[in-house]
């Protein structure tokens, strides 16, 4: 990369917001922004398997570029998936029609744990490395590209569950009655996590996003216990200069402790006001969010007023990424994504 584009990307939106910089107006992306809702992706979708999508790097590209060419986005994520680091520990990964990723040698106990393959990244997700670098090459050069991965509680969650949950059982039961066998687990998970990160910042990603959707389950003793220095870990060992954004859902209670756990930005959903938010995370982070996605099912007009109003909560302040508090779903219209773009832009007339 050439020195001018790397001064054009330092000076986009997106990065001088991760730096908590004045913009004329909140970047805007949106979690999920390449995926089903958009015709163009059903249509490679009904052709390609999802995992050969991720594996295929000029696809997972395709796909990536999808969005930025319909709508006035910000930056641009990679198109993967935060289950593809599981694969390699030989469990048995499988996304089935209908009902999301399975595991189907879940990990429940300490010989399970112990016996995980050993994961050699740069070998295993080589092709999310690659898949950055097509992209990277064919992305505007002041546009930023986001990497990202599953924080350790969350892939350790679908480790131990096989699936999604509602009260995540087995998963407490594992810190409960096997804490050793947990934080083992977990430090595995870092040392992987910390790897592909850093791998997809030197194949050409700007900053990084640490998905912990399912962390909210959690009580914050729990999380201090169990969490806390897991996700520190990670997030002090990636490239240093590099915007990290440490997102969770159901957080509300746990906010504090995100930002003790670090992130250069903390992404929150709408289950808190934004301004509360930003309040009790105090100055020296950004934040993103926080649009509730079923907002997108409605008209332009709602869609309208609930952004203006995210944006009236944050009052200007640097620093702020405007994101759904969690990602598009399935049938959200076209149409209802570019209204939330109008809607964000009209605000650069109003700062």
């Amino acid at each position: 990369m050439d020195a001018r584009t790397r001064k054009r990307l330092h000076d986009s939106l997106f990065m001088k917001a991760c730096r908590r910089e004045p913009t004329p107006r909140p970047p805007l992306w949106l979690m999920r922004q390449a995926g089903r809702y958009l015709p163009e992706y059903r249509k490679l979708r009904s052709e390609v398997d999802f995992l050969q999508m991720c594996k295929r790097p000029e696809l997972a590209a395709e796909v990536t570029l999808m969005p930025v060419r319909r709508f006035s986005l910000d930056a641009a994520i990679i198109f993967a998936d935060i289950l593809l680091v599981a694969e390699p520990l030989g469990v048995g990964l499988n996304f089935t029609k209908g009902e999301g990723p399975v595991i189907y040698r879940p990990v429940r106990g300490t010989a399970e744990i112990e016996a995980l393959e050993s994961v050699d990244v740069a070998e295993s997700l080589g092709f999310v490395f690659e898949a950055v670098r097509v992209t990277r090459a064919a992305l505007a050069p002041d546009l930023p590209l986001i990497g990202f991965c599953g924080a350790p509680f969350t892939v350790a969650s679908y480790l131990v569950q096989g699936c999604g949950s509602k009260h995540y059982e087995r998963t407490k039961l594992l810190m409960y009655e096997a804490p050793a066998a947990w934080h083992k687990l977990m430090e595995k998970l870092v040392r992987i996590s910390i790897d592909y990160l850093n791998g997809q910042i030197e194949a050409g990603v700007q900053a990084v996003q640490i998905f912990d959707s399912w962390v909210g389950a959690l009580s914050p003793a729990d999380y201090r216990k169990y969490v806390l220095e897991h996700s520190r870990t990670l997030i002090s060992s990636i490239k240093s200069g590099v915007p990290v954004i440490h997102f969770g859902t159901g957080t509300a209670g746990l906010l504090e402790l995100l930002r003790e756990a670090g992130g250069d930005v903390i992404g929150v959903d709408w289950r808190i006001d934004l301004g509360q938010a930003w309040s009790r995370l105090g100055d020296g982070v950004g934040i993103q969010g926080n649009l509730d996605p079923v907002v997108l099912l409605g008209g332009a007009e709602e869609i309208r007023r609930q952004t203006h109003s995210i944006l009236k909560a944050v009052n200007n302040r640097p620093g702020h990424i405007f994101n759904l508090g969690h990602g598009i779903l399935l049938q959200t219209p076209v149409e209802s994504v570019a209204a939330l773009v109008d809607a964000v832009h009209e605000h650069a007339g109003h700062v």
